[in-house]
């Protein structure tokens, strides 16, 4: 039987899926948000985002907020068919693709996607450069007029992964940190140049958060207003995700970083 065989894919998503759970679930959650209404399992959350982190971290938001209606998108790369097969039985639905160079097939299955659910995007993914952002989020939530999220994630003193991105293994039973940045509305219908700005503008962002989330993990300190996070499905359904209209970027918002949260006390 060839190991690619639609049988063999399944069940080794479903064991990884299975594994991401059990190591996972022994983890300490805590996360410090600008806004915590853009949490999709928060009481006051509405209307469609597009969450962005950095790939090597993939397995955070992935056991934590499945059932939330999320699209991923994934790589198309063989390496890709059981983490799909994963991110399926954890919760969430995927598109398979790159948003490298604007990677138009999956940018055009996005865009399907969008009509009713939340998109999760790493956008260094699926090959590189690590922490590199790619113009698909950006021209994404300008055409969408969708906010995005920015989120970075840190654990203390993870394994690293000889991988493009050193993909970050958690040690089991330690501290998991997100540093989460409120909504971020971009103008409509960038032109090269706008995204190219605002391409630079959030990378920047994404790498001081996940720098951020990383030195508290390996502090062990505690921030002002951080709060516990578990694993938990969205008590909202469709009501959750009803579209709202969209307020044009402000110059405090879109031109410069959000402001710093609390800093380690």
């Amino acid at each position: 039987m060839k190991l690619n065989h639609p049988w063999i894919t399944h069940c080794g998503g479903l064991v990884a899926a299975s594994a991401v759970a059990a190591w996972m679930r022994t983890l300490e959650y805590k996360a410090a948000f600008y806004d915590p209404a853009v949490d999709p399992v928060h009481p006051s959350y509405r209307g469609q985002k597009i969450y962005i982190f950095w790939h090597e971290y993939i397995l955070f938001p992935l056991y934590l907020r499945g059932r939330n209606r999320m699209t991923m998108l994934l790589s198309r790369h063989r390496d890709a068919e059981v983490l799909s097969r994963a991110a399926h039985h954890l919760g969430f639905e995927f598109v398979r693709g790159s948003t490298y160079r604007g990677g138009s097939a999956a940018i055009r299955a996005l865009l399907e996607s969008a009509r009713g659910a939340n998109l999760t995007i790493t956008p260094d993914g699926p090959r590189g450069p690590r922490r590199e952002l790619a113009q698909g989020p950006i021209y994404l939530a300008s055409k969408l007029g969708l906010p995005l999220v920015v989120m970075g994630f840190g654990y203390d003193q993870p394994w690293r992964m000889r991988s493009w991105d050193r993909f970050a293994l958690p040690r089991p039973g330690s501290r998991a940190r997100a540093v989460v940045s409120p909504e971020i509305h971009l103008p409509s219908d960038l032109d090269r140049d706008g995204i190219e700005y605002y391409r630079r503008q959030i990378g920047e962002l994404l790498n001081r958060l996940t720098s951020e989330a990383e030195a508290w993990a390996e502090s062990g300190t505690r921030k002002q207003g951080e709060v516990p996070l578990r694993r938990q499905p969205s008590p909202h359904g469709r009501r959750g995700l009803r579209e709202l209209p969209q307020r044009p970027l402000s110059s405090t918002t879109g031109r410069s970083s959000p402001p710093a949260p609390a800093r380690a006390a």
